[in-house]
């Protein structure tokens, strides 16, 4: 479980979406006061695989999801009030099973 705050004081957002596989996935990106990145989103019922430069800390706020790391057979189940950790330079399936809405941490 993730102890980030449920609400972001003193940000600038991207009014810019970043809109993924058709619109299965759309987020913003924001900037929190000392310059660390985040972004918010939404992602609906789909299988989908995501690409990762930085490592990734995904916070679940809303909806479930299966995922799968790259180089693993296994898959954990995740929903709302939960979060998962993904490596820089990696790859993650997920399977949204209800549409989640998360907030992601970088580095």
């Amino acid at each position: 479980m993730t102890t980030e705050p449920t609400t972001y004081a003193n940000v600038t957002l991207d009014p810019q979406a970043n809109i993924y596989f058709d619109g299965a996935c759309v987020s913003h990106t924001f900037f929190l006061a000392d310059g660390t990145k985040k972004s918010a989103g939404v992602i609906f019922p789909a299988s989908l695989t995501f690409g990762t430069a930085a490592p990734e800390v995904m916070e679940l706020n809303a909806g479930s999801c299966r995922i799968r790391l790259a180089g693993s057979d296994d898959w954990a189940t995740y929903g709302a009030g939960e979060s998962f950790s993904v490596p820089g330079d990696s790859s993650f399936d997920i399977e949204v099973t209800e549409t989640l809405g998360y907030v992601c941490h970088y580095g």
